[in-house]
């Protein structure tokens, strides 16, 4: 276990993690297969899809901040993922599903960093996007694009921080590492989402290849990615 410094834990709660939840968890990451109904309902979403993906937008908040915190404070949250939790909170006027993670599981990152990148996308995302599409018709392509937008936005500010940059360089080239993916899926969607390109040359450009919906869920808009 370490000890957050006040910066982390107010970086956390911009993204809508918490290490204390402000209301009674409903779920966690291992039942999502069952929260799809209360998800719709919370949301407002028209159908299961739409709220599949908005729910996988939160969870891109808190996949997001795992590596916000390994590059830039060498730490990362380990906890099972029944401790990974969901619980209704409101943001500007909308009802809306922020995480809860309890702060003694957060550690150091190991030496071979590459081991803990893949616990975030095996053992973390991957199995939410795998019990979302359990449950509706949903592309894939999607739940992961829904992750992405949030890390281009952090790796083009780090890799634009002289300080921070060189061990950015090395995270990033280890989250798009084919081999890596290969482990639990066909291919690195992050490089299928990159295209070769580097966060620079994507931060204002429609990057995504599937829409987000988000402009389908009331009091939400259109994202700047979208490819609509």
């Amino acid at each position: 276990m370490t000890t957050l410094t006040n910066d982390q834990i107010r970086q956390l709660n911009n993204y809508s993690v918490y290490l204390e939840a402000t209301g009674i968890p409903i779920f966690h990451a291992k039942n999502v297969d069952n929260a799809l109904p209360m998800i719709k309902l919370i949301s407002q979403a028209p159908n299961d899809p739409i709220a599949a993906s908005f729910f996988m937008r939160r969870v891109g908040m808190f996949i997001s901040m795992q590596f916000y915190m390994m590059t830039m404070y060498d730490e990362i949250w380990d906890g099972p993922l029944e401790s990974l939790q969901f619980f209704v909170t409101t943001e500007y006027n909308n009802k809306t599903i922020s995480t809860y993670i309890p702060a003694e599981y957060f550690r150091n990152v190991k030496e071979h960093r590459a081991e803990d990148i893949r616990l975030v996308w095996e053992h973390q995302c991957y199995p939410i996007i795998q019990q979302l599409r359990a449950q509706c018709s949903i592309s894939p392509l999607t739940l992961w694009e829904n992750v992405f937008g949030y890390l281009l936005w952090h790796y083009y500010v780090f890799l634009d921080n002289p300080v921070i940059a060189e061990q950015a360089k090395i995270d990033w080239n280890l989250l798009q590492d084919d081999e890596m993916w290969k482990k639990f899926t066909t291919k690195s969607s992050l490089s299928n989402y990159l295209k070769g390109k580097n966060p620079a040359q994507l931060i204002n450009a429609p990057v995504r290849t599937t829409c987000c919906f988000s402009k389908d869920i009331p009091g939400l808009q259109k994202c700047g990615f979208c490819p609509n």
